[in-house]
């Protein structure tokens, strides 16, 4: 997939992995983007999607060059007794005429990982950060192959 830029897993706000495929060229003056900044938004335009849709998950946002896809599934964590929302997000260049059959075809490639992800690390301590880095790789390698 030329056009795609990243792909990570959010959960509760927080950006728990990510891999970055190929920078996104910034406009002259821009500064950096927090990536926690990028996986409250994410939480947070979900959550709203949710609550004002009755109960409908985003499935993708479209901005200037990029289109941001999510899929949505629960994961059990070991701290919560209810299963919550794991995002999985993908930003692409959006120069795609057909972007509803393109994020069928996206989705369809992703779920896997998300499904990987999602066996590893059920009721698994979701505060601990650093147990996900490794799965930076296995998204580049899924996606690569």
């Amino acid at each position: 997939m030329k056009e795609l830029y990243e792909i990570g897993i959010v959960f509760r706000g927080f950006l728990l992995v990510n891999y970055i495929f190929k920078p996104i060229k910034k406009k002259e003056g821009s500064r950096e983007v927090n990536k926690d900044l990028r996986g409250a938004f994410i939480t947070a335009i979900n959550s709203f999607a949710k609550n004002a849709f009755n109960n409908l998950s985003l499935e993708y946002l479209e901005s200037n060059n990029i289109l941001f896809i999510f899929k949505v599934i629960e994961i059990q964590a070991c701290d919560s007794k209810i299963p919550e929302p794991l995002i999985l997000y993908g930003l692409t260049d959006k120069s795609k005429k057909d972007t509803d059959k393109f994020v069928k075809k996206f989705i369809e490639k992703i779920e896997p990982i998300l499904q990987l992800f999602k066996s590893r690390y059920t009721n698994k301590d979701f505060s601990e950060l650093n147990q996900f880095e490794e799965f930076s790789d296995e998204i580049k390698d899924f996606i690569l192959i």
